[in-house]
């Protein structure tokens, strides 16, 4: 990526978080974006991980039950911090060994989300918050907690690093960064691209593993 294209904002919280920042025209896999966000050292590094975690547990009210984290997009190290200061903060649980399970569902090819038999207790009649990086569209979180409720778990939460959308599935979504942060940032379907549309090339594909240049 350019560097001339980056800009990085910073948590108001901890100035040691920020949010790097390219502007362009990327595809993901349900949208086309004006931005893409570089989440790598804040889901990577253990420091940057750690505060995520407790500036995202800040969020939550006491009120909140949480037996089971669901990470999305590479958020399992936060996931696990995240697991450590909302027990650490007296967050309850249901669960008969008063800590909270962290896993990562299997996808298959057609994006549907799976969770094993061997893991199905973790999310059967357990209070679930789901995980991930970023929120643009609103689609694969909305897949994942369609998912847990097969599987007869409840979304009890919803976090994200950053997100577009402010509520999904009757959960008001906790994050550390928002489009206000960014308010030049937009999402487009792909067949109604405003950018495709003025003939701007795509600079990259993204999607929860990160960014591919084209």
């Amino acid at each position: 990526m350019e560097e001339s294209k980056l800009r990085k904002i910073y948590s108001k919280e901890d100035r040691s978080i920020a949010l790097k920042v390219y502007e362009g025209h990327f595809a993901t896999p349900s949208s086309h974006i004006s931005h893409y966000f570089d989440l790598t050292t804040m889901k990577a590094r253990a420091k940057e991980a750690k505060t995520v975690a407790s500036i995202l547990c800040s969020r939550y009210s006491m009120n909140t039950i949480v037996d089971t984290i669901v990470c999305l997009d590479g958020m399992e190290i936060v996931g696990a911090f995240l697991a450590d200061e909302l027990t650490k903060g007296g967050i309850m649980s249901m669960n008969a060994h008063q800590t909270i399970y962290v896993i990562t569902p299997e996808v298959s090819s057609l994006g549907q989300f799976i969770f094993r038999d061997n893991n199905r207790m973790m999310i059967e009649k357990k209070h679930v918050l789901i995980l991930m990086a970023s929120i643009t569209s609103g689609e694969t979180m909305t897949a994942c907690a369609e998912s847990v409720n097969y599987y007869g778990g409840a979304v009890s939460g919803i976090a994200a690093i950053f997100t577009n959308i402010s509520k999904l599935a009757g959960c008001d979504i906790c994050s550390i960064f928002t489009q206000q942060d960014v308010p030049d940032y937009k999402s487009y379907k792909p067949g109604r691209c405003d950018l495709c549309a003025k003939g701007v090339k795509i600079d990259g594909l993204i999607n929860g593993y990160g960014f591919s240049k084209i």
